[in-house]
């Protein structure tokens, strides 16, 4: 994939030299701070932004805070009062004395913003930590990957689970062919847990922008939309500190989140991804109830699939998630049940043992020698048919040994920076650039509604040229600053 930038505001190209966009040289070869410390920024400093900059924190100095929210902002410039703070972006990656006095950059935000505040950061020459999912949409995913390598930056995504032993020794049994020949892969999630279809299938009334939140941020390079007050009349779990989108609610709005499969699938198909190598699908399908265009589905079935990689066989992935008719989407009942018959017996708070059930989130392998059955949204818990077991107290073999979870994956991703060996961070872009991408892919067969061949190298569903549009959407004028293909 071959890009050439557009400037911001047009006048980027002007300054890009200057700003270090064209210096190609690996990051690491540019020092620290003079004290030897990793400087770091925070873009997105509330809700898991708040534990993520402050796990930064501990590993590196804050010297940059960016919140389009007045409120968060100001509760972590308390904490750090001589970072220098923004309620956009775009101004940080403007301003010359920061980005000279910068390694690396936390991005937090809400999915539609991540990969343009990830992308100003890598060609910046800035070592990037994103939260899950890498991206909004399927080329940006790509593009990421394609950047990272280019510009020689050191990249985490945030799907926590990665740094956990049990993890990684599942995925060295399941390297090793602890099943056998992997013919299936089944993932489920109790998501979604905020608003969408199909209680919420259309724009709320507008209403005025709180004081303290920067609108024009928030929207960035999504289609502008007015502020909304959140319903009270929809049922949800996280209150209604603020609006119908911000905050937390936006999960569930396609113009801002990627919906329960964006939300869970880096965390709770990790496992099965890595362990089995998978990258990019060649056939996607779907079947969703509640399809619209404002909202992700009431419920979905994903289905897609992976061509033969080295010595292992084609993979058939299956996503569940949301509830149809009433009733949650799950694996078939034949292969939960020997799933739930490999875990220990359960028993209540008076100790009563209860009967097996199949957990809200999790993910079963069925191999030729056997299933392995991971009862964890993280897959740090597996159980496997063969007698193998991995959890967080069993250290992986072959694999680094972190356990050190959500922290852990910041203090791999800084010793990576250290000593300028990306793959060091085991879920480096290049890495989480597939695994976002393939089930970013699976929104893309929720709205069509029609399957598609996927050609991973091209970026493209090769027989269904609608759905162009969703796999690259149209930037904001303004915000349209990552570059097209030429």
């Amino acid at each position: 994939m071959t890009t050439r930038r557009i400037t911001r505001r047009q006048a980027l190209a002007a300054s890009a030299a200057s700003l270090g966009y064209l210096y190609t040289a690996p990051a690491w070869a540019q020092p620290a701070g003079a004290n030897g410390r990793l400087k770091v920024a925070g873009i997105g400093v509330g809700g898991k932004g708040s534990s993520d900059i402050d796990q930064a924190g501990e590993v590196m100095e804050v010297v940059a805070l960016c919140d389009v929210d007045a409120e968060y902002l100001g509760a972590k410039a308390k904490k750090w009062p001589k970072a220098k703070t923004y309620s956009d972006y775009r101004k940080l990656f403007d301003d010359a004395e920061t980005l000279k006095n910068l390694d690396a950059v936390v991005v937090s935000t809400p999915d539609h913003n991540h990969a343009l505040a990830s992308l100003l950061a890598i060609r910046n020459k800035k070592h990037v930590y994103c939260q899950k999912p890498l991206t909004h949409d399927v080329y940006e995913a790509h593009l990421l990957r394609t950047e990272a390598k280019k510009h020689g930056v050191c990249t985490q995504m945030g799907n926590q689970g990665t740094a956990e032993h049990g993890l990684r020794r599942a995925v060295e049994l399941v390297r090793g062919g602890e099943l056998g020949d992997v013919a299936e892969v089944h993932v489920w999630t109790n998501r979604p847990i905020w608003p969408q279809a199909p209680m919420v299938t259309a724009k709320p009334s507008p209403a005025p922008v709180p004081e303290g939140l920067d609108w024009e941020a928030f929207i960035g390079p999504a289609p502008f939309r007015p502020y909304a007050k959140y319903d009270p009349s929809v049922p949800n779990r996280y209150g209604n500190r603020l609006g119908a989108y911000h905050d937390f609610h936006w999960r569930g709005w396609w113009d801002f989140g990627t919906g329960a499969i964006g939300d869970m699938a880096c965390h709770t198909a990790n496992m099965a991804f890595m362990g089995l190598n998978l990258g990019h699908p060649d056939k996607m399908s779907a079947e969703a109830t509640g399809v619209n265009p404002e909202t992700c589905p009431e419920s979905a079935h994903v289905t897609m699939r992976f061509p033969a990689r080295g010595g292992m066989k084609p993979v058939t992935l299956h996503w569940y998630e949301g509830k149809k008719d009433g009733k949650k989407l799950t694996p078939p009942d034949g292969l939960v049940q020997k799933a739930i018959a490999l875990t220990p017996p359960r028993k209540n708070k008076d100790g009563k043992e209860l009967p097996p059930a199949l957990v809200n989130s999790g993910s079963i392998l069925v191999g030729s020698k056997g299933i392995a059955y991971s009862p964890d949204d993280y897959g740090a818990e597996v159980y496997f048919s063969t007698g193998a077991r991995a959890n967080r107290s069993t250290k992986p073999e072959k694999l680094a040994a972190n356990g050190g979870g959500d922290g852990g994956q910041k203090r791999e991703w800084a010793e990576a920076i250290k000593a300028g060996k990306p793959a060091m961070a085991l879920s480096n872009f290049d890495y989480a650039g597939l695994l976002t991408a393939a089930f970013l892919l699976g929104n893309v067969a929720i709205r069509t509604g029609k399957p598609f061949t996927w050609d991973g190298e091209k970026c493209q569903a090769t027989d269904l040229p609608e759905a162009a549009k969703l796999i690259r959407r149209e930037y904001r004028k303004g915000w349209d600053l990552i570059g097209y293909n030429g």
